[in-house]
């Protein structure tokens, strides 16, 4: 674990341990509460993908026409959500191609040359290349490595520890054996994870600077390598896409729907399902257990609170019940204070009153009553004589 992961988790114990666990209880059930919310998401999106058959990409012609959009919107809406260009929702599954590998107006159509991206590294032909670079870092603690302690308590570094790029051409899908079927994705808006592959993997060596000695011997961390990577989409890659379907130019077009968690996947149907409902009983589970946790927490915060509370009530009844008793009148007071007290027998702390006052356990007789009580008052009272811990303080009278 590194020096930041230290200092966040030992400030999140001390969080957690506030007004007796109340912080821990919040934040269980505000994790309960997420969780119950991605449930009722997730649930949705099971529905919505149980509900769409599969379509062969030579059906979507029929399928998404504008007489059976506009009837399939108004008798079910709710198995047919309605895109912003109100298209159906349906699911294919067919084959990535590049538009140039498609005879007809798919070519011309959309005016794209270079339809097809090659990966520098390798020469994979694909549809989508994701490129990225990430820096490897090592920390060595160094004679003075303390100090990366205290420097993981500050916000990190505004420096990025690496970069990534992403290039993506329209495409295609087409069924299998068929080119002359074909229906246009659209990946404009679309934050969906995709399906890529890795085809290049390589880590280079970082040549040291003066100043990495200094970085290593301060604790601070440092790069020695660089990790290049890049994956591609590539053509023939056998996907299945959920989308709203749509005709532009008289083209079906398929686009991502924020709604649902794929838009392009590897999985079938069936595993897409499956993983959905893998997913809603963790996240049910999650919720319940996360749920009574922090039920079970706060109401023993409450607990704990409100003995603590009532028990500070009782003692400030209770002291100044003995105030109210113990406290001499104003008349005797005076006289007190007016008497020739000898030196021996003068308070200590206020110097012009009789001692009247021992404490317990200790049993010195020090103080005046009124010093007395404003020792015990203290948060640690503490005897003026011998510095032990004292529980309260009696009054004695002269026979």
């Amino acid at each position: 674990m590194s020096a930041h992961d230290r200092a966040v988790a030992t400030v999140l114990v001390q969080l957690s341990l506030t007004a007796d666990g109340a912080f821990l209880g919040f934040g269980l059930a505000y994790v309960a509460l997420r969780c119950v919310r991605k449930f009722l998401v997730t649930s949705s999106a099971i529905r919505k993908i149980r509900q769409l058959p599969y379509s062969q990409i030579s059906d979507l012609r029929s399928l998404c026409s504008d007489d059976k959009i506009s009837a399939n919107s108004s008798e079910n809406s709710e198995n047919h959500s309605n895109s912003e260009e109100g298209g159906n929702i349906v699911i294919v599954r067919g084959i990535v191609e590049a538009q140039s590998a498609v005879k007809g107006q798919w070519t011309n159509l959309r005016g794209y040359a270079n339809d097809v991206i090659v990966s520098e590294e390798s020469g994979e032909k694909g549809v989508i290349l994701e490129q990225t670079q990430t820096y490897i870092y090592n920390e060595w603690s160094g004679i003075l490595g303390w100090t990366s302690d205290l420097r993981s308590l500050l916000p990190r570094s505004w420096k990025e520890k690496g970069s990534s790029s992403i290039r993506m051409v329209p495409f295609v899908l087409v069924e299998a054996g068929k080119r002359s079927d074909c229906v246009y994705v659209n990946m404009e808006g679309s934050r969906h994870p995709l399906p890529l592959i890795t085809v290049y993997r390589h880590v280079h060596p970082i040549n040291a600077f003066p100043s990495t000695f200094l970085q290593a011997l301060f604790g601070h961390k440092y790069p020695v390598g660089l990790l290049d990577e890049e994956k591609i989409l590539p053509l023939g890659k056998d996907v299945t896409v959920v989308g709203s379907c749509s005709f532009r130019d008289g083209i079906p077009e398929i686009k991502s729907c924020k709604d649902l968690p794929y838009f392009i996947s590897e999985m079938t149907k069936d595993q897409m399902i499956s993983d959905l409902s893998f997913k809603t009983k963790v996240l049910m589970w999650s919720g319940f257990i996360f749920g009574s946790l922090g039920i079970c927490v706060l109401a023993y915060s409450v607990a704990r609170n409100w003995i603590k509370w009532k028990a500070w009530r009782q003692q400030r009844e209770a002291r100044r019940q003995r105030d109210d008793i113990d406290v001499p009148s104003p008349v005797a007071a005076a006289e007190e204070e007016s008497a020739d007290v000898p030196d021996g027998e003068l308070c200590v702390i206020c110097l012009t009153r009789r001692r009247r006052s021992a404490f317990i356990p200790c049993g010195h007789l020090v103080c005046c009553q009124r010093c007395a009580l404003s020792v015990e008052r203290e948060v640690s009272p503490k005897c003026p004589v011998c510095r032990q811990s004292i529980r309260s303080s009696v009054r004695i009278y002269d026979s």
